[in-house]
């Protein structure tokens, strides 16, 4: 079985790794999880971790085909309009995006929104195999840390967006809208019924404590053995204890209001005003007396 090449890109900022992932026989590739470079204060947007990752590819001669999420992210905006706009990449997730959809549109009142996942191009069910060159592709739906999350499945290695992080750093959380840790159990014991040397490549890491690198990569074997959430050996009804007493001590995503409005549009802003400038939305829960206003 042909293997994938795999190049890592780091993006500190927040703490994310989006890959290349190339057919060595046809030079076909994808990019897994890009990043948009966002800052929050100023509201500016650019494009240098995307643009370095093209760059590469055009270096090494890597035709890129398709752009993957993992999910759509809380804590990162998608770089895949970008992508496809220099390279002609489709964008493909997982067909529960619709649900997503569906349980943010109002929270943004995205009246504008469609919820039938038209803004990506693919939408992967379950067991839906694919092609990346001469390298197979099978999509598994992990859901929990949100409905729609996916695992990409090529040769010995596996994309497991958030749902895993480093054996000595735990799991994904499950309490954003759609979440739940129950279903996160579950979806993580299908990952490790994988053989043991299952490569598994990680959407984020955030250096555990004691550890002074950042790492990406682990393996089934590895998690089964010495993961701090889900060893072997801890039960479901532990897992989601455990999990659902830490996910009510941990703060909101920097980045999650604008990261979700994009994100389910398949990374695409708002349509500008007159203008020429995209607004994001920010939704005010009021707690003390209306007449405050």
């Amino acid at each position: 079985m042909t293997q994938p090449a795999i190049e890592a890109f780091f993006d500190e900022p927040t703490n994310t790794i989006s890959y290349l992932v190339g057919d060595p026989a046809t030079r076909a590739a994808a990019i897994i999880d890009p990043v948009l470079d966002f800052d929050l204060a100023s509201g500016i947007a650019d494009t240098r971790s995307a643009e370095r990752i093209i760059a590469f590819a055009r270096e090494h001669d890597w035709r890129i085909e398709m752009v993957l999420e993992t999910h759509a992210h809380a804590d990162h905006l998608s770089a895949a309009p970008f992508i496809k706009a220099h390279t002609g990449a489709w964008i493909g997730i997982g067909a529960h995006i619709r649900d997503v959809q569906r349980l943010f549109r109002p929270v943004f009142a995205m009246t504008d929104l469609n919820t039938d996942g038209s803004d990506f191009d693919r939408l992967f069910d379950d067991g839906e195999r694919f092609a990346i060159g001469g390298l197979e592709v099978e999509a598994l739906h992990v859901p929990g840390h949100t409905p729609a999350d996916l695992a990409y499945l090529i040769g010995h290695s596996a994309f497991v967006g958030d749902t895993l992080f480093m054996p000595d750093y735990g799991t994904a959380r499950a309490d954003f809208p759609g979440g739940d840790a129950r279903t996160l159990y579950r979806s993580i014991r299908r990952l490790l019924s994988l053989p043991d040397q299952t490569r598994l490549f990680l959407c984020h890491d955030y250096k555990a404590p004691g550890r002074d690198e950042y790492r990406w990569e682990t393996t089934v074997g590895e998690q089964r053995r010495s993961s701090v959430h889900v060893h072997d050996g801890v039960t479901e009804d532990e897992f989601v204890a455990m999990r659902e007493r830490r996910d009510a001590g941990l703060s909101v995503p920097k980045l999650l209001l604008p990261s979700i409005q994009v994100n389910i549009r398949a990374g695409h802003f708002a349509e500008a005003e007159a203008n020429g400038v995209a607004y994001l939305r920010i939704p005010v829960k009021w707690r003390g007396p209306k007449s405050e206003m």
